[in-house]
């Protein structure tokens, strides 16, 4: 039994007579925030070309360049392994994947139609999901796929937990990859953990359960801008093993769990995406309420 009491969060709930909480970004008609569904359905289910295919290897991290228009295709070909995704604007690295923003607009774990948003002050759909195998999965435990409320495993954690230094980590795997592009350990940023089960114990504590994927599944984007896409094949694996430190205990174990990834890139036939425009920045032009020397 795991000792849960360094939580600061108690299981027990109190009544309140609160009336139930709806959602702070809640759908409307029209809203820019959600994806047409019927135009999304139409890329998903189009004809699709392939352009580029990819092998991440196990305990390892890839970066590679998508043109917008594109979609791209991750998979577990070889069975159950956990992904670590980042995502920045091709053309200006300073705009990438803002997880927390993802998450209050849509949801803590996302599936089809949901968006990955951009950092301010760009705050704009990098990709739209298209399709995805796990399909919005919610277990008994209430673990979810596809999760935007942790982040990627790191060699700081590790040596602050088990005092030992650990180069096997998905933050050293996404550093290694995007080096060739001119980035740097600063660039890496907060993921979106593809494949990996999570959720919030009683307690309001993150856990992670086993990967289910197997080499049919698969999480499908569609791009709306140029992009560079980095990865990482978590050395942890499909997660049934992982442990803080590599000691002669359980290094073999996460070792025997961990498997490749694929990626694939297709292009679409002009027609099916009739009515694309690239989304835009909000014009925000407050200035933060600073004012200027007067004229």
């Amino acid at each position: 039994m795991v000792d849960t009491a360094a939580s600061s969060q108690t299981a027990e709930k109190t009544t309140y007579g609160l009336p139930k909480p709806i959602p702070a970004y809640y759908p409307h008609p029209g809203s820019k925030l959600y994806a047409d569904k019927e135009f999304y359905d139409k890329i998903a289910n189009s004809k699709k070309t392939l352009v580029k295919e990819y092998r991440c290897p196990p305990r390892s991290g890839i970066a590679f360049q998508v043109p917008a228009k594109s979609v791209f295709r991750l998979t577990t070909p070889e069975g159950p392994q956990v992904l670590d995704l980042n995502i920045w604007n091709l053309h200006n690295p300073r705009e990438r994947f803002w997880a927390a923003r993802t998450r209050q607009l849509h949801s803590a774990h996302v599936s089809t139609y949901d968006r990955l948003w951009s950092n301010l002050p760009y705050l704009r759909p990098l990709v739209t999901i298209t399709g995805d195998s796990l399909n919005a999965r919610h277990d008994e435990w209430g673990g979810r796929a596809h999760d935007t409320l942790g982040t990627r495993c790191d060699p700081y954690v590790d040596k602050l937990i088990s005092g030992e230094d650990n180069d096997l980590h998905c933050h050293s795997n996404l550093t290694r990859a995007i080096l060739p592009y001119g980035l740097t350990e600063f660039d890496v940023h907060d993921v979106l953990n593809v494949f990996q089960i999570t959720g919030l114990t009683e307690n309001d504590q993150y856990f992670m359960e086993a990967c289910p994927a197997t080499k049919d599944d698969y999480f499908e984007m569609f791009a709306e801008q140029d992009l560079l896409v980095a990865i990482s094949a978590c050395p942890g694996g499909d997660l049934s093993q992982w442990g803080w430190g590599e000691t002669d205990d359980n290094a073999q174990t996460m070792t025997d769990c961990c498997r490749p990834l694929g990626v694939e890139i297709y292009s679409i036939e002009e027609e099916v995406l009739e009515g694309w425009t690239a989304p835009e920045c909000p014009q925000y032009k407050g200035n933060h309420g600073l004012k200027g020397p007067s004229s």
